[in-house]
């Protein structure tokens, strides 16, 4: 399972490696690199991804972007 998903602007992708998620932010370029600072448990339900990273990165809104969604 794999899902990019818009945090308050910035772009991550999420994908589940058997029993733990692995975050990673996308660049503009297309590159990756591994988000360590954002950690998910790994009995954390893909349903329940969006309010989680919703709550762990709150400071990251802005007036301009103030939501979590995932991307197409």
């Amino acid at each position: 399972m794999l899902m990019k998903i818009n945090v308050f602007g910035k772009i991550i992708e999420v994908v589940r490696n058997s029993n733990r998620w692995d975050v990673f932010y996308l660049s503009n370029e297309g590159k990756k690199r591994l988000a360590n600072d954002i950690v998910i448990p790994s009995n954390l339900k893909e349903e329940e991804l969006i309010g989680y990273i919703s709550d762990l990165c709150h400071e990251w809104a802005t007036h301009a972007n103030k939501e979590v969604k995932i991307l197409d």
